[in-house]
């Protein structure tokens, strides 16, 4: 450490020449205490072996290299929680895949539930309906059956009652009482 002070006095004291230049007083040889170039030289070289003499380039560089290897903790913990960032953003996107993966299936059941469901109402409806128009069919053969049933005694009734009247009246009461039933049809008519 002294022979690097001792060379950088040595570098710095051949570099400057006395010449006219600021600072340099005539009559006074460059190593004169009354030349500021001088004493500034001598101010600089005094600092520097303060310096070296306490061991501070050697303290700073040990703060760099400290300080250095703090950065590269940090920067070995970001890494580290950058890796676990990226496997827990993972696994939630895998997450997300599945629970989307699921809510489709779950959609697409309750489509088809609900497609069934249809089904099923639109079949009960048909259902209902197909009955009602049985039940209306059958009751309109009912109905006509019935009346087929009374016009047949109707006809047979008055067949009888014809063959009835034709055998117990005479000609004469016969047309009287056609004669009457025209009057009564005509009176309901008009």
């Amino acid at each position: 450490m002294r022979i690097r002070l001792t060379a950088v006095l040595m570098i710095m004291a051949a570099g400057t020449a006395p010449t006219a230049g600021p600072g340099y007083t005539p009559g006074y040889d460059f190593t004169s205490l009354f030349n500021t170039d001088f004493v500034v030289l001598i101010g600089f070289l005094l600092f520097l072996a303060i310096l070296f003499y306490f061991n501070v380039p050697s303290m700073l560089g040990g703060l760099l290299d400290g300080r250095a290897r703090q950065i590269q903790a940090e920067l070995a913990e970001a890494r580290a929680l950058r890796e676990e960032a990226l496997s827990i953003l993972a696994n939630y996107e895998r997450k997300q895949r599945d629970v989307a993966a699921q809510s489709e299936r779950i959609i697409a059941h309750a489509r088809a539930e609900a497609i069934a469901e249809q089904a099923s109402a639109d079949l009960q409806a048909s259902i209902t309906r197909r009955l009602h128009a049985a039940e209306d069919r059958i009751t309109n053969a009912e109905q006509s059956a019935v009346r087929e049933v009374r016009d047949r005694a109707i006809e047979v009734a008055v067949a009888a009652a014809a063959q009835v009247i034709a055998d117990q009246t005479s000609t004469a009461d016969q047309n009287r009482l056609i004669d009457s039933a025209i009057a009564d049809v005509e009176a309901r008519l008009h």
